[in-house]
């Protein structure tokens, strides 16, 4: 009888990560004789939804996550939490260390009235901020590029009021670019602290936003409010006739209240220093330090759209936030790179990849041309001492070259296709320069190591 797992993929953008890690698992699944079921939270919503019976005939449950989800329908079940990325490169080694029960633990949950969380469960805080950052990546899109079509009216018709231009500026500036903050370090409090915190989350994040602290103000107010909460929770005792008063009025307007304070009084002015001092060593950026910052970009982008690479996006799109347009410009550049230097490998020396890479090759140059950088994932897990490097490198000197010649995108998505929006890439000639250069470096790298390899198995054999 097969064994049955069932599964949840998710990642912060709900887009790639996601489905390619249903997909990995459902191909060795299949491959091993396993039964699985794997549930996607995606951008648009959970599919393919597990239901009791699932849940219940299950060996086994996998969390293959970048993000805190709810868990609490696999209460009593054993399961494995890893990253996404694990179940992109690892899913036959992962299903059965998951049956064998390795690392596994099981899911715990317990009665609390009024969603009342133990300080145990506020641990995580790059996966709290990455939650914040899933639900105002909606917003940071549709804003962003309801901006970048207004300039393509002329760069300052946005000025002009009661204009087409002016009302796109307005929705996406004055609305979505002013709610993406708040929602952010709303989420991202939710994430830690429950339902209790989303109200002292997203008002300390609306603070922030209108004293200046803006996405660092946004990310501190959240964590702090999410803590603040659990910890309110964990301290405030109350007899059982009152407890129902206690998530509905007492922690809410404790936490918003001790949350507001120290948004106007303790932290609010030093982030808004640190802020204004940031986005102007940003708009200064030349020389050695954008030749640093390109490096460090490349490094980062080692998990091709992980994690990590999300830590250069989200970095991009909050200077993208305060105006300041380089750093997203270098990071699209960054993250388009990868998928398409290996694709210009497959064209130019087919004969180093098999059958199924010269496929994926055509997939990757599209993906990456839609700023897709998981489109390179295939080939890092096939070999990935010889692509990583590759990867990193082309993505480092695209992103300087980007960063040198002053490339600015004032979108925070759309890759190639925003060139057909005129002024949403200042410096668009630099722009191609640059993806040019890049790409054409983790091709050269990726060809010239894959030969080398090649040339040693003939040898050894």
């Amino acid at each position: 009888m097969a064994k049955k797992i069932v599964a949840i993929t998710s990642c912060p953008t709900g887009i790639a990560h996601t489905y390619m890690a249903a997909e990995a698992l459902e191909q060795a699944a299949k491959k091993d004789n396993i039964e699985i079921k794997v549930e996607t939270q995606g951008a648009s919503g959970a599919e393919n939804i597990l239901t009791k019976e699932d849940i219940r005939e299950a060996d086994v449950v996998i969390f293959a996550v970048d993000k805190n989800i709810d868990t609490s329908r696999f209460v009593g079940k054993q399961a494995i939490t890893v990253p996404a990325n694990k179940a992109i490169k690892e899913p036959s080694e992962l299903m059965k260390k998951a049956l064998n029960y390795e690392g596994t633990e099981i899911v715990k949950g317990k009665s609390v009235d009024n969603n009342e969380k133990s300080i145990d469960s506020a641990t995580g805080i790059y996966k709290h901020i990455m939650t914040g950052v899933s639900y105002m990546l909606p917003l940071v899109v549709a804003g962003g590029i309801l901006i970048a079509l207004s300039f393509a009216f002329g760069i300052y018709a946005f000025e002009e009021e009661g204009t087409i231009p002016w009302a796109l500026y307005q929705i996406g500036a004055g609305s979505a670019f002013s709610l993406m903050v708040a929602v952010m370090s709303g989420f991202i409090a939710h994430s830690i602290g429950d339902k209790s915190a989303f109200a002292p989350g997203i008002i300390g994040g609306f603070i922030a936003n209108s004293i200046g602290a803006g996405f660092l103000g946004g990310i501190l107010a959240g964590l702090i409010a999410g803590y603040l909460v659990v910890f309110l929770n964990k301290n405030i005792k109350l007899p059982k006739s009152l407890k129902g008063l206690k998530s509905i009025m007492i922690i809410p307007v404790l936490s918003t209240l001790i949350i507001g304070l120290l948004m106007y009084y303790v932290i609010g002015k030093p982030i808004h220093i640190a802020t204004v001092h940031i986005t102007e060593f940003l708009s200064r950026l030349s020389g050695s330090g954008a030749i640093i910052l390109g490096l460090i970009f490349g490094l980062f982008y080692f998990d091709l759209g992980g994690p990590m690479s999300k830590i250069v996006y989200t970095f991009g799109v909050g200077a993208l936030a305060e105006g300041v347009y380089g750093p997203m410009g270098a990071a699209m550049v960054c993250g388009m790179v990868p998928p398409i230097g290996i694709a210009l490998s497959t064209f130019a020396r087919p004969k180093l990849w098999n059958k199924d890479q010269k496929e994926a090759g055509k997939a990757a140059l599209f993906l990456g041309l839609s700023f897709i950088t998981e489109g390179a994932i295939p080939f890092a897990a096939a070999n990935p001492k010889i692509v990583l490097p590759s990867c990193m490198a082309g993505s480092a000197v695209g992103s300087i070259v980007a960063l040198l010649l002053n490339v600015e995108i004032k979108a925070p998505h759309g890759g190639f296709f925003l060139m057909f929006i005129p002024n949403a890439i200042g410096n668009l000639l630099g722009f191609i320069i640059a993806l040019i250069a890049g790409s054409l470096t983790t091709a050269i790298l990726v060809t010239i190591l894959k030969q080398i390899q090649f040339k040693n198995k003939e040898t050894a054999n």
